[in-house]
């Protein structure tokens, strides 16, 4: 006799909030373990600082993710943005991605900017699902375990979305 499948309990909605000081250590904890060249604690400090758009992910209070986010001339720039490894493939870094891209759309910017390791396949694929393509390459850009690593320039037009559209 068949038996019904075990129920797995349903997971917590993520929720995506401002970043704030109190959240730099958790956020330094995700990218340090993210990157072998991550940014610095004081870096994050920073960014809240001079204002630049800042939001961590989390579930049930425990933070999943962030993005970093500057905006000006009518352009966003997506500065930093990564998903704990024990997170990935779950749609969080596609939720922050979107919300990102709608706050740059609410305010009245245009076009949406990055960089991006050629090597991050999985990051590459997120930003084309988007609507993202190549518009240059910074040679030597990041550093890299032997040395510099070049960076692919990818732009997306942002349309007037409304929060209700991701």
């Amino acid at each position: 006799m068949a038996t019904a499948p075990e129920l797995l309990e349903p997971v917590s909605p993520a929720v995506i909030r401002a970043m704030g000081v109190l959240d730099v250590p958790e956020v330094f904890a995700i990218e340090r373990e993210s990157y072998p060249f991550p940014w610095s604690a004081g870096i994050f400090r920073d960014c809240l600082r001079v204002g630049y758009f800042c939001r961590v992910i989390t579930v049930e209070e425990r933070i999943c993710g962030y993005g970093v986010m500057s905006l000006g001339a009518g352009e966003v720039h997506i500065l930093n943005l990564c998903i704990a490894e024990a997170e990935r493939s779950r749609g969080f870094g596609r939720s922050m991605l979107e919300h990102l891209l709608v706050h740059g759309a609410a305010m009245g910017m245009s076009e949406a900017f990055l960089e991006v390791r050629p090597s991050n396949c999985a990051a590459l694929a997120l930003y084309r699902s988007l609507g993202f393509e190549q518009v240059g390459l910074r040679r030597g850009y990041y550093q890299a375990v032997n040395g510099r690593e070049d960076a692919c320039v990818l732009k997306l037009t942002l349309r007037a979305r409304r929060a209700t559209d991701t």
